[in-house]
């Protein structure tokens, strides 16, 4: 679905050539030519190979699994686009990872979100397209345009092709219980909502008790992102223990690693749906993950921008 104007560019970070690829042959156009490596001391260089001279550009850098990293290799592209003129700069950040961070919640910490996006808008950026944002209120910590898409309807699409049946939709938690209440309206039916507590900073929750009920239906667990499945795997847990079936999980970001990938193999859930915002070499072919393309989502919300097009429909 090529776009009208032909000064569109598109380029790619070392952490979403893979996902600017899906993107480049939805809008049938070259993805831009750019380089970047690191050097032996950890450094990184960023090279722009191509004339950006008056030209929208849009540059595709998640920030996931290497969050330092690829954060860092962001402001330099976005401060070699500047410096090379472009007419306008658009990040597309499927996933952001520090978006976690979004509140003092405690003494003497920083709200790493916060300092993240003043760093975007200083080094140029002109608007952020991103999603399922871990608080949608961090949209208001950017001064520039932001676009938050969402994965619920990408997701939702699979879970009615995949026929499931006598299901409900499960929040781990009182925080995404509003979100949850969404996709259960989307696919019609009810909602059940566990009550989680985090004792300390790390990626420890324990499932105190679940509201609904859940005795001889197929349960589906859905949540923004994932690192360690542990959260999904205690409420599995405690879903089978008050009689569930089968039991699902669908998140937007799937952050799982070998140690997670383990916790998840050992858990009651049959099948974890993930969405492509991040490049996960550890979940491909795993056979209890599957991924979902939200890249004609993003190609979508960028021709649309670049055509000056109403994008709300995407929400």
């Amino acid at each position: 679905m090529a776009c009208k104007n032909s000064e569109i560019k598109i380029f790619a970070g070392s952490s979403g050539k893979v996902f600017a690829d899906k993107v480049c042959k939805y809008l049938d156009i070259d993805l831009g030519k750019s380089y970047s490596m690191t050097f032996s001391e950890g450094n990184t260089f960023v090279k722009v190979e191509e004339t950006v001279r008056d030209k929208d550009v849009y540059i595709i850098q998640p920030v996931g699994l290497s969050p330092n990293d690829d954060f860092m290799e962001l402001l330099f592209w976005l401060d070699a686009f500047k410096r090379a003129s472009a007419n306008s700069i658009t990040l597309v950040m499927p996933f952001f990872s520090y978006a976690k961070a979004d509140k003092k919640d405690e003494p003497r910490v920083s709200i790493r979100a916060r300092v993240c996006a003043d760093a975007i808008e200083v080094t140029g950026v002109d608007r952020v397209i991103t999603m399922d944002l871990h608080s949608p209120q961090i949209q208001g910590f950017f001064k520039v345009p932001v676009d938050h898409l969402l994965a619920r309807p990408v997701l939702c699409n699979y879970i009615k092709e995949s026929k499931i049946n006598n299901f409900v939709i499960a929040a781990p938690d009182a925080g995404f219980a509003k979100d949850a209440r969404k996709y259960s309206l989307d696919l019609g039916v009810s909602t059940v909502i566990g009550a989680k507590e985090r004792k300390a900073n790390d990626e420890k929750a324990e499932i105190l008790e679940i509201i609904g009920d859940v005795k001889g239906k197929n349960v589906i667990i859905v949540d923004d992102f994932t690192t360690s499945c542990g959260t999904l795997a205690d409420m599995a847990k405690g879903l089978k223990n008050m009689g569930a079936q089968d039991i699902y999980a669908c998140v937007s970001h799937g952050l799982l690693q070998e140690k997670g990938l383990r916790v998840l193999e050992k858990s009651h859930i049959k099948e974890l749906i993930i969405s492509d915002s991040i490049y996960n070499q550890f979940t491909l072919n795993h056979h209890k993950v599957t991924t979902i393309s939200v890249a004609p989502l993003f190609a979508e919300a960028i021709r649309r921008i670049h055509n000056r097009e109403s994008i709300s429909t995407l929400f």
